[in-house]
């Protein structure tokens, strides 16, 4: 047996090389650029498909996700950071390889806000920055990038049309984020077009650019809307104004892509953690169902050639690049994750509506178990049934795994998202304290035994439940969490801002009450279980020093605590960091539950490092 093979299962699911679904340039479909962990670190790689050459395009100590191809495949822009900050330049280097050189000559860093690459020499680029909020901008190589849009609210780049005439921006001038409106314009950015569902944010109704039709002189754009409670597809002419919105009659959110031909459109449909994908040709209205196994799609593409390729998984098998065409697309070599167990769908009474959760429990076991409630971020995201080394690992070291999508959670309407309002944190933790009822109540966990955990808002809700709810957990594991919203708020990307002051109504100093309601520091001295926080030292989206502040209380009252700071930003694209985090985390577990299963501390942590 070769040194990996030796490893725990847990430990070889974080170090099998993983793929991501491969992109490809619209005009040269045989170049493709996807991520791999293949060298221990997330990296951006080129393919040539007509040579199967594949290539390490980025390679840098914190690694590189953020990656586009030109349409005619010739260069790969890459988005390059600080150590995971965030805060960046677009970089060029040609497909092939050869030098990296500033893509946009003439930008300062900034917060990436969206990215289009034309067909005639221009590219789009949004930017956002705490002193300019955001701004839009034509760049042209050879010339000066010139600014076409800026406004204090956050804003992106939805996409550029084919023939490179018309860019669509997605926007929240009206205030609220977590709704936008669109706007078509030149590229001189004279206004084309408008599409505002939320009428000037007087209605809670969002859009978001999906993509112009891939056809030259096609004035067509396909839009997500949510008029009838949750995300589904329209086509707006946005030459006529015209607008055409098939009924798929799905029962949940429904996302779509154009087909390479603009005939037809690829349809994700997510519903009750759960993907799976059609066809809908658009001048018969024919919907047909694509032929996927049961589980998570987590991206597809329809290529030129009629396929279809997707990344799919479920909670127990690994994520495989598979197509309609048949087999696997793009398998890296290597060693192979191991299989885990499925989950088991649980649906709750709630305070506001039935709860899903998704469980997991090592295989013949029986209850009571040490039980972790592994909550995730977002907040606007949801769990599935889909592959999760970290879940994983601890059904290997003997726990239950409960995973819920609290209210707030994409996936179950647009209702059950948007009642994440002004109570923020404590809505969430009310659903989450009626799954935890009912696991005690079930035989399934053991309520001496039961860990609060997550990462960035899961991380949040952890340190809220633990002061909130100080009676309900043993012990909290939060990861790159909000601590302190007030200092968070202050320190945090403007977007982030922007998104907080709709979700609480205002700034910390408009609605203090709501801010102090909602932060975890206001409950610090409450919290009686050991609790256990790593944080980046770069993080742009839950600061460390807030992070520090909260710790600071913690170690003032002798609370029992620990902390690991790593050099990175919102979590780390490192293999080797990503498994000491867990370790840690398992030992902090089991060293204060007494469910020890030999897994050591990594070595030279103290307790505050």
């Amino acid at each position: 047996m070769t040194d990996t093979e030796n490893l725990p299962a847990w430990e070889r699911r974080f170090r099998a090389p993983r793929v991501s679904l491969p992109d490809w340039a619209e005009d040269a479909p045989d170049r493709s650029l996807f991520v791999s962990n293949a060298t221990g670190t997330f990296e951006l790689y080129a393919w040539d498909r007509s040579t199967g050459e594949q290539r390490q395009a980025t390679d840098r100590p914190s690694g590189t996700t953020d990656g586009v191809l030109t349409p005619d495949g010739g260069s790969i822009w890459w988005f390059s950071d600080t150590d995971g900050d965030e805060l960046g330049i677009w970089m060029r280097q040609p497909f092939g390889g050869g030098e990296d050189v500033p893509a946009a000559p003439g930008l300062a860093p900034a917060y990436g806000a969206g990215l289009a690459i034309g067909r005639h020499g221009a590219a789009v680029v949004g930017r956002s920055t705490d002193e300019e909020g955001t701004t839009i901008h034509v760049v042209r190589e050879g010339r000066e990038p010139e600014e076409i849009y800026r406004h204090r609210e956050s804003a992106g780049v939805g996409d550029l049309s084919h023939d490179g005439s018309l860019i669509v921006i997605e926007h929240t001038e009206h205030g609220d984020a977590m709704h936008s409106a669109l706007r078509v314009v030149r590229l001189d950015g004279t206004p084309v077009a408008e599409l505002d569902d939320s009428k000037g944010g007087t209605r809670e109704l969002g859009l978001e650019a999906l993509g112009f039709a891939p056809v030259a002189g096609d004035t067509r754009l396909l839009v997500g809307h949510q008029r009838r409670g949750r995300w589904e597809p329209m086509i707006w002419d946005v030459a006529t104004g015209a607008t055409t919105d098939p009924a798929f009659g799905l029962p949940g959110d429904v996302h779509a892509q154009w087909c390479p031909d603009g005939s037809g459109l690829l349809i994700a449909h997510d519903h009750e953690a759960r993907g799976e994908l059609f066809r809908y040709d658009l001048a018969t209205g024919e919907l047909v169902r694509i032929s996927t196994p049961s589980g998570s799609v987590s991206g597809a593409t329809a290529r030129p050639d009629g396929s279809v390729e997707y990344l799919w998984s479920s909670a127990a098998l690994p994520p495989q690049v598979r197509s309609t065409a048949g087999g696997v697309v793009l398998d890296p070599p290597g060693m192979r994750a191991p299989e885990s167990v499925p989950v088991e769908d649980v649906w709750v009474e709630g305070p506001g509506g039935r709860v899903h959760a998704l469980v997991q429990r090592p295989a013949g076991a029986t209850g009571p178990l040490p039980t972790i409630f592994d909550i995730h971020g977002g907040p606007t995201w949801h769990d599935s049934d889909s592959f999760a080394a970290g879940p994983a690992a601890w059904v290997d070291h003997g726990y239950a795994v409960v995973r819920v999508n609290y209210r707030g959670s994409t996936g179950y309407g647009r209702e059950w998202t948007d009642a994440l309002k002004h109570r923020v944190g404590l809505i969430e933790l009310e659903d989450i304290a009626a799954v935890r009822e009912w696991a005690v109540a079930s035989g399934l966990a053991d309520p001496a035994r039961l860990v609060l955990a997550g990462g960035s808002w899961g991380g949040y809700l952890t340190l809220l439940g633990l002061g909130t709810q100080p009676d309900s957990w043993a012990l909290g594991l939060a990861a790159v969490p909000v601590a302190d919203y007030v200092t968070a708020y202050h320190d945090e990307m403007e977007a982030l801002k922007a998104m907080d002051r709709t979700l609480l109504g205002g700034t910390p100093e408009e609605v203090p009450e709501r801010f102090a309601a909602s932060s975890p520091l206001t409950y610090v001295d409450a919290v009686g279980a050991p609790v256990y926080i790593s944080a980046g030292v770069n993080d742009p989206r839950c600061p460390i020093r807030q992070v520090e502040n909260y710790v600071d209380r913690l170690t003032a009252r002798g609370a029992v605590h620990e902390v690991y700071r790593y050099d990175a930003g919102h979590g780390s694209l490192v293999v080797e960091e990503r498994i000491k985090q867990l370790a840690l985390e398992i030992a902090f577990a089991e060293a204060h539950l007494g469910t020890g299963t030999g897994t050591k501390r990594a070595e030279g942590v103290a307790m505050e490092s």
